[in-house]
């Protein structure tokens, strides 16, 4: 361990050069102005002789008059050869007699050979003015963590990311962008893909069917009321699909209403409040009585035969001019 006062300064520029030597020099006599009170400096460093990657410690006191502060260095830059592990700590002497505070830093060293830490300057600011010292550099030698015994190969150097000629990136990239637009392209046109229209009155014998598979359920006995009326959207939602193109089932009930303007075969004003009360009591676990479920499933069928009524009347109405011609 080295542990030794490398400098002794005072307040005055002039005296500056002359300690700065004396630490270049190895030893730290004391060298004070006439009239002027002294700052002493010391530096160490434990242990002095350290392996890669292992923490060491180096500690800066500096003893001032009373009542002067004092700035010490922040520590190494980061990615230097020797960094900072921690930020630095202040300790201070019960010494009433002058101000005597240590700056310890927590340091690790990446390169081998003598290396040397370098902290920069110490602010001591007394009566108004601040003076700037600077702290000399602390030599440490670093040891590799090879065993003395070893080859002494030179490792390769490390390889790229990747070994591809840079000539093969741009149609790797194109190639990328290419096939997440056919799987955007593809995934919109299942989307918009609209179900198989039951020709005649398939469509609504389907939703028939269904219903009555939903009576012979049981639920409001079972006092699920909520299924029940999911069950009864679910089955409009699909008929209304097969009877319009635009009524797909991947649209959720605000956009179902937007896709269904004022031409279409379907009750609007009747549909609205039935889309808005199944939602309530689908997402958002609204209780609902079994008076109340009947009348939304009721509601429900009655829209499939209405709209089943208007397409039909719709198709009766096409086909009379074209007799007529």
């Amino acid at each position: 361990m080295i542990a030794a006062v490398l400098l002794l300064m005072v307040h005055g520029v002039q005296a500056m050069p002359a300690a700065q030597g004396a630490a270049d020099s190895g030893r730290a006599p004391q060298v004070q102005a006439p009239g002027q009170e002294t700052v002493q400096i010391g530096v160490s460093v434990q242990p002095d002789t350290v392996t890669v990657g292992e923490h060491f410690f180096v500690n800066v006191r500096v003893r001032a008059p009373k009542g002067a502060e004092i700035g010490f260095p922040v520590g190494p830059d980061s990615g230097a050869a020797v960094e900072a592990v921690d930020p630095k700590r202040e300790q201070e002497s019960a010494d009433t007699t002058a101000v005597d505070r240590t700056a310890i830093y927590k340091l690790v060293a990446w390169s081998v050979g003598p290396q040397h830490v370098t902290l920069g300057s110490l602010v001591v600011s007394l009566a108004g003015v601040d003076r700037r010292y600077a702290v000399p550099n602390i030599p440490v030698l670093v040891k590799s963590v090879r065993p003395n015994d070893s080859t002494g190969r030179v490792p390769r150097p490390a390889r790229d990311v990747m070994a591809a000629p840079r000539v093969l990136w741009p149609w790797i990239a194109g190639g990328l962008l290419l096939l997440a637009l056919l799987l955007w392209m593809l995934r919109r046109r299942l989307r918009r893909r609209p179900v198989r229209a039951h020709t005649g009155k398939g469509a609504l014998a389907h939703a028939q069917r269904d219903f009555a598979r939903i009576d012979q359920l049981a639920l409001l006995e079972a006092g699920e009321r909520g299924r029940y009326v999911a069950l009864h959207i679910d089955v409009l939602r699909e008929y209304l699909a097969a009877r319009i193109p635009e009524a797909a089932l991947s649209l959720t009930s605000t956009e179902l209403l937007s896709a269904l303007d004022h031409d279409a075969p379907v009750p609007l004003p009747r549909l609205v409040p039935v889309l808005a009360a199944a939602d309530l009591i689908k997402y958002a676990n609204r209780p609902v009585s079994d008076a109340r479920a009947r009348e939304l499933a009721s509601e429900t069928r009655a829209i499939v035969e209405s709209t089943e009524e208007a397409v039909a009347h719709r198709a009766a109405s096409a086909i009379t001019p074209e007799r007529a011609a």
